[in-house]
């Protein structure tokens, strides 16, 4: 089929290197191919609307700041399934026509989307529902999406949680105080466990082991005997539950009094949140992001579709979407980043 004109978005959660993906897909389009290129305003929020939400974008949209910035420039939204549509009087309805309808009237012959698991899941599901052509792009600072090492936004984020451990480090020195960083990593533990590994932390807890408060006591007794050291520094996935216990606070909270009701250390929580997502994307994420830009660009003028992008050895491929999708990515723990963590004396609270 011929093409004319695609539709790139974004979908869930903000993270570094978004637009650099976006720039990547424009100057391939319009450079190599010579198409017209519309970004959707909001992910999928943008179709319901009438006119839809939309921008085009031209070369000129891209100077050299574009592709330092955190965010993105189309908006995004991480809520309101559109098969499950949460209304204003508390019922919910199935929109997934409207978006179609709006897809429909951009005259798209294709859409490039960059999203998550869950994401991609939807949009797949609407892409196959409305017959669109459909190629996905690995966005995530949990690096949670399967079928690909690394997804866009996920180095920025351990470098984020790195450089916090190394300037929690000298206060904890200073005080002789257990501090605690809570990252996000709500089912699973790549950023705890790489920034962890990285940052010299004594304890790393993630969703994949469950922990146990003893283990941890005796971590930081060894810390003292063995080490001479009265302070330590613990990194902890924001996912991460007592194994049995309900808690009404998050995990960061917990551990810091419970850490310092056993051991009589002075603690200090520090939870870096959004703090993640927003920052400038690091070299590698632009590259990343650049790869599955033009990867993707190149799928749709071949004319395949219902695939995703994906880095794997050193290169950027692409795999069916449906092996992608209803699947996820966990830490594995008997792989090779558990081993390194272990090896160096670090305690994953097992």
């Amino acid at each position: 089929m011929a093409i004319n004109r695609i539709g790139v978005l974004t979908s869930g959660g903000d993270c570094a290197g978004l637009n650099a993906v976006i720039r990547a897909v424009t100057r391939r389009a319009i450079l190599k191919y010579g198409w017209q290129v519309y970004g959707v305003n909001d992910g999928s929020h943008g179709l319901f609307d009438r006119p839809p939400r939309f921008q085009e974008l031209t070369l000129p949209d891209f100077t050299g700041t574009v592709l330092r910035m955190g965010g993105t420039i189309l908006g995004s939204v991480n809520s309101g399934d559109p098969f499950d549509f949460p209304m204003p009087d508390g019922t919910r309805q199935d929109r997934s026509a409207e978006i179609i309808d709006g897809y429909a009237q951009l005259g798209l012959d294709a859409l490039i989307a960059i999203g998550g698991d869950g994401s991609l899941a939807i949009l797949r599901e609407l892409a196959q529902q409305g017959d669109w052509n459909l190629v996905g792009i690995p966005k995530t600072i949990d690096n949670d999406v399967d079928m690909t090492e690394n997804a866009v936004g996920y180095v920025t984020a351990v470098d984020v949680a790195t450089e916090a451990l190394d300037r929690l480090q000298p206060t904890a020195a200073s005080h002789n105080r257990v501090m605690i960083l809570e990252v996000m990593g709500r089912d699973h533990g790549h950023i705890a466990i790489n920034a962890g590994i990285a940052g010299g932390a004594d304890v790393i807890l993630i969703p994949e082991i469950p922990f146990d408060l003893d283990r941890i006591k005796s971590k930081f007794e060894d810390v003292l005997s063995e080490e001479g050291r009265s302070f330590a520094l613990v990194i902890v996935a924001e996912g991460v539950r007592p194994i049995g216990e309900t808690i009404d606070k998050n995990i960061g909270q917990y551990l810091g009094q419970h850490i310092a009701e056993m051991t009589g250390a002075e603690t200090r929580v520090t939870v870096l949140g959004h703090t993640q997502r927003g920052r400038t994307p690091s070299p590698r994420d632009r590259l990343f992001a650049s790869a599955f830009g033009i990867h993707a660009v190149d799928l749709v003028a071949e004319g395949k579709f219902d695939r995703m992008v994906a880095w794997s050895s050193r290169d950027c491929i692409d795999v069916p979407l449906a092996d992608v999708v209803g699947h996820s990515r966990a830490v594995d723990p008997d792989g090779s980043i558990v081993r390194t963590a272990r090896g160096l004396g670090i305690c994953l609270g097992d």
